[in-house]
This record gives C-alpha cells, sequence and structure tokens, in this order.
C-alpha cells in the first residue's frame, strides 16, 4: 500500500513542483479554501493556541492571525513540493542569508556547529545553506511512516549534501564525526512538544510551563560545539531572510538549560513580531499543567 500510494501521488506533486510561482501560489490559495473554509483543518487547535499564548487580544483580531496563518501554512505546504524541482540558484534567491560571516569565522575556528531553529516562517529551504559552507550538514528530523516518501525527502535534502537522522542516529553519527575531525552543521527545530514521560525539564514559553526538549544543548555540551540561533523573517510571499545570532561559542561555560531558555525566548521574540508565521496546528501547550510537583 505504501508504494502504491507514491506511484500515485508522487507524479501529481511533480507536475505541481514544476509550476511557475506564479500559479504555485495559485494552487496555494485554492488549498487555504479547502483546509480553512471546508475542511476546517485543526481550526479548534489553532485557536486554542492563538487564545493561550495571546490571552489579551481580540477575538477579531484572532480571526486576522488565523487567517494569515493559513495563508502561510499552505504557501509552506506548495512550497515543500516545490522542492522537488526547484533549481539552485532559484532557492539561494529565495532564502537568503544575511550574515554568513558568523559561520565562515566558526569554521576558521574548526568549530562544529548546533543551530536551534523554531517552527517559523521556513524550515524547509534552509538546506540551501550548504551550497555556502563546508560543514557536513545534518538535520535531526521525524522519519515519514510511508518509507518510499521518507527515501523522498532524503533524496532532496541530498541535492545540497545535507542528511537527515533521526533522534536515536543522531549521537552516534556525530560521535563518528568528531572522531573523525569533521566539521559538522547540525539543525535542530527544537519548540514541538515532548512526549510527557521524556520531559526532562519545563519552562514558561508564551507565559505557560510547558516541556521542552533539551537534547541539542546536551549534544552541544557532550561534543563541545558552537551554539546558534537562526532567526528567520518572511519578506513576502515565497522569500525568506534569515540571519544567525551565537548563543554561546562555549556551551560547557552555561548553566544547564541556560542556552534552551535563550534559543526559546527568541522562538518567543518572533511570534511577537508576526504571529501568523509560526505552526500553530501543533499542539504546543497540550502538557500545560501536568508538571509533576
Amino acid at each position: 500500500m505504501q508504494f502504491l500510494a507514491y506511484i500515485i501521488l508522487y507524479p501529481f506533486l511533480w507536475l505541481i513542483s514544476i509550476l511557475p510561482f506564479r500559479l504555485l501560489y495559485a494552487v496555494s490559495d485554492g488549498i487555504y479554501v479547502l483546509l480553512y473554509y471546508i475542511i476546517g483543518y485543526r481550526k479548534k487547535v489553532v485557536n486554542e493556541n492563538l487564545r493561550l499564548a495571546f490571552p489579551e487580544i481580540s477575538d477579531s483580531e484572532i480571526r486576522k492571525i488565523r487567517k494569515k496563518f493559513y495563508h502561510h501554512l499552505c504557501d509552506m505546504i506548495v512550497e515543500a513540493v516545490k522542492s522537488i524541482t526547484i533549481s539552485e540558484a532559484e532557492m539561494q534567491k529565495r532564502y537568503a542569508f544575511t550574515n554568513l560571516d558568523v559561520l565562515y569565522q566558526l569554521e576558521k575556528e574548526n568549530r562544529s556547529i548546533v543551530l536551534f531553529m523554531g517552527h517559523y516562517a521556513s524550515w524547509e529551504w534552509i538546506f540551501i545553506l550548504q551550497t555556502h559552507v563546508n560543514y557536513k550538514g545534518y538535520a535531526i528530523y521525524k522519519q515519514l511512516s510511508n518509507k518510499y516518501f521518507d527515501r523522498l525527502v532524503k533524496r532532496i535534502r541530498a541535492k545540497y549534501n545535507s542528511h537527515l537522522i533521526t533522534t536515536k542516529e543522531t549521537f552516534p553519527a556525530l560521535v563518528r564525526a568528531k572522531r573523525n575531525n569533521e566539521l559538522t552543521f547540525n539543525g535542530f527545530v527544537f519548540d514541538q512538544s515532548p512526549k510527557l514521560n521524556k520531559a526532562l525539564y519545563w519552562q514558561e514559553f508564551m507565559g505557560i510551563r510547558v516541556p521542552v526538549h533539551v537534547g541539542a544543548e546536551v549534544l552541544a555540551k557532550r561534543l563541545d560545539m558552537a551554539t546558534l540561533f537562526l532567526k528567520v523573517k518572511k519578506i513576502k510571499r515565497g522569500y525568506y531572510e534569515s540571519t544567525f545570532s551565537i548563543i554561546s561559542k562555549n556551551p560547557k561555560e552555561l548553566k544547564d538549560f541556560e542556552i534552551t531558555d535563550i534559543a526559546l525566548k527568541r522562538v518567543e521574540e518572533q511570534l511577537y513580531e508576526a504571529p501568523e508565521y509560526y505552526l500553530w496546528t501543533h499542539k504546543r501547550w497540550k502538557h500545560r499543567g501536568q508538571e509533576p510537583k
């Protein structure tokens, strides 16, 4: 069944991916009508999340943010599909980095990197970064249930010398790289909610106490990697601008969870600036009020 689903859907996705951007976003507009008005995809979750994060704003403002978010979500969907055939030059034009010199300096210092990102604006096209640096790039991800689509995603990333690895594969892979004196660049989209039975650390996010993933910080300290945060800004439809900021070059000098706290605060700052670009369909606050005493 997995292969059947793949051979049925892949030609359709490929045809969408070769559309010029003007038509691609027309498809996005159609998906928006379907998801928002007809299916109502996760509207209840989005409303609850927005109310929790912004209790002080009006119902009309919540509706405005919600509509903008669904438009952006649909853009993200078609942009992910576009990744199948988009050219390197086109992606470089649409996903820009403002201060690559930060990475070049760390490379000169022979420092591997742990990069923190939020589910904000665009994390699909970050892989174009590999065309600008000599680091071996790893992105930690959740494996897709359909192994054929999982291979497709890995193949797309491999075009830019990026490697997707699961959480279980991460530590062994990075230990091997360190032993081989390889410089690695390791991306973590860290702000999703961990399973309650694996929650080691709780912190306030948008004023609500929730469990937080700390694996990225643990790896950075154990393997002595510099820690950075990537702020992504949506300039206009289909165009993004990203800026690196150093959290710590020497993570072992910081207190436990301080790196995670700093990264989480920077995600918050993005939400206050333009909340419509956050992934509100994720149940980020589902474990609120369940912290062990």
